[in-house]
């Protein structure tokens, strides 16, 4: 075997390792992937009780990046508190203001990920 494919079998055998590493933290949802580094939502909190909750079922959710976008997204609406869970995938959405289902959907389906269902709690 010569020089040259020795060095060509080990450049290849790096990449290899680099991206079979990367593919097995995606699928554990512990990578960056979906948008950049992992950085928390803050958290949103409103005085007073809800007026109503819902849970959003929600698909094309794969890391903490993405849990954090729907959150995020989600509490920029007035009077919307969301708590994500990416083992359920769902968003808990409590509501202190009267605001159409639609608008929460709408928000979701912005932000890249498609609404399978949603539930009055």
């Amino acid at each position: 075997m010569s020089v040259s494919n020795i060095i060509i079998i080990l450049v290849i055998s790096v990449i290899l390792f680099f991206a079979v590493k990367g593919t097995i933290q995606h699928m554990k949802g512990e990578g960056s992937c979906c948008g950049g580094p992992k950085e928390k939502a803050p958290k949103k909190k409103i005085s007073g009780k809800p007026l109503s909750k819902l849970k959003v079922t929600i698909e094309g959710m794969h890391c903490d990046n993405c849990k954090n976008r729907v959150e995020r997204k989600l509490d920029e609406l007035d009077g919307v508190v969301a708590k994500v869970k990416l083992s359920q995938k769902a968003a808990y959405v409590s509501l202190y203001k009267e605001i159409p289902e639609s608008l929460i959907c709408d928000t979701i389906t912005k932000a890249g990920y498609e609404v399978i269902s949603v539930e009055a709690l």
